[in-house]
C-alpha cells in the first residue's frame, strides 16, 4: 500500500508541485489549502495518513495550532513543517508544538524527499496497529473521589454522570492507578503509555494531565489526586489527605 501524505499548503503553484513530485515518488497525496479543513480531516481520522506536510501561515487555522491540536489526539503521526518563516523562534515554536522536522522555503526538492523518506521510515504507521493497545494491567475498576472507572468496559462516571475518555486518557489513568503513590517521571510515561522514546521533547503528558484534572478534580487548579512533584514528575493519590504539591 502506498504511503499516504496529507499536504496542507495554500500556495496553489507550490501545492501542485509538491503533489506532482511526491506522487512521482509513489506516495498517495491528499491536498488541502485551508487549516480548518485540514484539522477536520485529522480529527475525523488521523490514522488515514502516514505523514503530514504542513505550512504555517494558512487560512482558517495556523499550522502551529493544527500541530498542537493534532498532538492531543495523535502522538505518532510525523509532521514536516514547510514554511517561509525562518527565524530561530519560528523553528523553536514549531518543535514545541510537536513537529518532527522543519524545512524553510525555498527548499531543495531532493532534501524534501529525503526528509519525507526518513520520517516515513522512522515512524512506520502501518507497523503501528490502528486498534488501541490493549490494557493489560491487573486493575479492572477503581473508585476514587467522585469517580468510578471500569477499565474493561471503558465506563467512567463522575458524580454519577457518564464521562467520555479517549483510549489514551484511560491508558494514562490506568498506569497511574497501577502505580498509585509512586512518583512517575514524564520520561517514564512517554515510554510506558505512549510507546515513545523518553528523550522526546513533547508537551503531550502535561496536556493529558490537565485533561485528567479537569475531569476528575473538584478544583483542577488545586488537585488532590493528580499531583505534580516539582522537578520529578507526577503522582496519583487515590485517597488523599492534603496534596503535597500541585
Amino acid at each position: 500500500m502506498k504511503p499516504r501524505i496529507l499536504v496542507v499548503e495554500d500556495e496553489t503553484h507550490l501545492a501542485q508541485g509538491l503533489k506532482y513530485n511526491l506522487e512521482a515518488e509513489g506516495y498517495k497525496i491528499s491536498l488541502v489549502d485551508s487549516g480548518t479543513t485540514a484539522m477536520k480531516l485529522l480529527e475525523n481520522d488521523s490514522q488515514a495518513y502516514d505523514l503530514l506536510i504542513l505550512d504555517l501561515m494558512l487560512p482558517g487555522l495556523s499550522g502551529y495550532a493544527i500541530c498542537e491540536r493534532l498532538r492531543t489526539i495523535d502522538e505518532s503521526l510525523p509532521v514536516l513543517i514547510l514554511s517561509a518563516r525562518s527565524l530561530a523562534e519560528d523553528r523553536s515554536r514549531g518543535f514545541d508544538v510537536g513537529a518532527n522536522q522543519y524545512l524553510t522555503k525555498p527548499f531543495d526538492l531532493d532534501e524534501l524527499l529525503a526528509r519525507v523518506r526518513n520520517l516515513l521510515r522512522l515512524h512506520p504507521r502501518r507497523d503501528i496497529a490502528p486498534k488501541p493497545k490493549p490494557l493489560t494491567a491487573k486493575v479492572t475498576e477503581i473508585r476514587f473521589g467522585r469517580a468510578t472507572v471500569n477499565f474493561e468496559t471503558y465506563e467512567v462516571t463522575v458524580d454519577s454522570k457518564e464521562v467520555k475518555l479517549t483510549h489514551k486518557e484511560l491508558s494514562l489513568l490506568r498506569y497511574f492507578v497501577e502505580n498509585e503513590g509512586r512518583v512517575i517521571s514524564r520520561q517514564e510515561l512517554l515510554t510506558e503509555v505512549w510507546d515513545l522514546s523518553g528523550e522526546m521533547q513533547t508537551r503531550s503528558v502535561d496536556q493529558f494531565m490537565l485533561r485528567l484534572r479537569k475531569t476528575f478534580e473538584i478544583d483542577p487548579a488545586n488537585p488532590k489526586h493528580f499531583l505534580t512533584i516539582r522537578d520529578a514528575g507526577y503522582r496519583f493519590v487515590e485517597a488523599p489527605a492534603e496534596a503535597e504539591e500541585s
